[in-house]
């Protein structure tokens, strides 16, 4: 290793020279010699971000866990080489057949081998592999191999042995369970293999399994941790579009987000609601479920904001989710300011408030704040779960839409399933949206069918 960069040391040695300002870059890059100049593009340590280099400790898997152009690719190629190479060219490192498996064949070729952030690129001349297209595999100088895998195979998997393997947006191959399943019986080789997985993060089982093993490590990062390397006008176009939205969340943030199995509201569903914004509407309502209490580690106060274009016959009328107001554990009058000024904002004639736990103090704390808002207590006579399908039904015919920043909610609404809330806490971003929607769309349509008696 090149002495002047040992006594920086190389593990995220670039943010030191960045820091240290012009005066210091000059001074560092003069007391290199030719030799170490020429190798400085191909010191990964030294240029890595955090979460680009693999953990330190005992581990079978390592995930890079992360957004849209967060440098998962530059990770896995980058991990595949400090496996294979030894200190000089023709030296063995530490592993000496590995495996590399993508959804196509087509792909670990274009993307991890060949691609911009692939091996090849990575690679320095006097250690890079040779391509030998009829095997599917790469050929190092000092002897170590890398085959190709389809995760639409497999099979292709079962007999081939390894010591490490590189894989490539595992939470979107279609046969993932089988594939990962497959190359756990490969990896039979060498003391300890290890696997880099790369992936953008999506609610899939056997990503999940993986994550919850204790011999799993995690680094992760969102789109614009490698803000450096990207198009600024890719960044503000992906972020205009798609901020505060679970796509968003997952696609720019590299976060996984849960969704519940038999969930009544799926993230397809909520993409496709989407709109970037509201036509003018006949009806504003503000819908707040308050917490039995407010005390510090109480439930959230679900306060969510809806309208709706009630014109015509009822099949046409459409709902806009416009604003998700809820805030955490708070004061009684702290909920009901916060419930009164979202009114306020968007101009609502209704603030619909349910008051199973509070009863009359509910619509009594809300006067307190202002005595002249409109204020309908709603009672809770069925489950949540009984509520909330038929306004999960309204989604299903494309009739409620979604603005942006409604993230929070529609995580929670993803974990409603019919045998009831999956995820932590309780739903009441939920509940204030069944209830706003109830409010302007069912009980509505319910009148507006009712036959109408003819007295004589």
């Amino acid at each position: 290793m090149p002495s002047t960069l040992e006594r920086h040391g190389l593990r995220s040695a670039a943010g030191w020279i960045v820091s240290e300002g012009p005066d210091v870059q000059d001074d560092f890059l003069d007391s290199l010699d030719q030799g170490e100049l020429m190798a400085l593009p191909y010191l990964f340590e030294f240029w890595a971000l955090e979460h680009q280099l693999p953990p330190e400790g005992d581990w079978t898997n390592w995930i890079v866990m992360g957004g849209r152009g967060a440098g998962k690719t530059r990770a896995g190629a980058e991990w595949v080489r400090a496996q294979i190479e030894g200190d000089r060219p023709m030296q063995a490192g530490r592993c000496r057949r590995m495996a590399l498996v993508g959804e196509t064949v087509d792909q670990v070729r274009e993307v991890m081998i060949f691609g911009e952030s692939g091996i090849m690129a990575c690679s320095p001349p006097d250690r890079r592999p040779d391509w030998q297209a009829s095997r599917k595999r790469l050929v190092w100088p000092n002897g170590a191999t890398a085959q190709v895998f389809s995760a639409h195979d497999p099979e292709g998997l079962r007999g081939p042995q390894f010591d490490g393997a590189w894989v490539d947006e595992m939470a979107k191959w279609k046969k993932a369970r089988e594939t990962w399943d497959m190359l756990q019986f490969a990896l039979r080789l060498g003391e300890r293999p290890q696997v880099c997985i790369t992936t953008t993060p999506r609610n899939v089982g056997v990503l999940k399994d993986v994550l919850q093993q204790d011999s799993t490590v995690v680094t992760s990062a969102p789109t614009e941790a490698n803000s450096a390397f990207l198009a600024q006008s890719f960044l503000e176009e992906v972020r205009a579009r798609y901020a505060g939205t679970r796509l968003g969340r997952q696609e720019l943030d590299g976060l996984l987000l849960d969704e519940a199995e038999g969930a009544l509201w799926t993230p397809a569903m909520l993409e496709a609601a989407r709109r970037d914004r509201a036509p003018d509407l006949d009806r504003i309502v503000v819908a707040v479920d308050p917490p039995v209490t407010g005390r510090e580690g109480s439930d959230e106060c679900g306060i969510v904001v809806a309208g709706a274009s009630t014109q015509g016959p009822v099949q046409d009328w459409r709902a806009w989710v416009l604003a998700d107001c809820s805030i955490g554990a708070a004061s009684p009058m702290r909920w009901a300011s916060a419930a009164i000024r979202a009114m306020e904002r968007f101009g609502a004639e209704r603030l619909v408030a349910e008051v199973n736990q509070g009863g009359d103090l509910v619509a009594q704390v809300i006067r307190q704040v202002d005595p002249l808002v409109p204020v309908r207590a709603v009672h809770a006579s069925r489950g949540k779960v009984a509520r909330a399908e038929p306004v999960a039904a309204l989604y299903e015919q494309g009739r409620v839409h979604h603005l942006r920043g409604l993230g929070p909610l529609e995580d929670q609404m993803c974990a409603m399933t019919a045998q009831g809330f999956q995820g932590k806490g309780s739903p009441d971003r939920v509940d204030a949206l069944v209830w706003a929607l109830h409010e302007l769309m069912i009980e509505p349509a319910a009148k507006w069918r009712r036959p109408q008696v003819r007295t004589v």
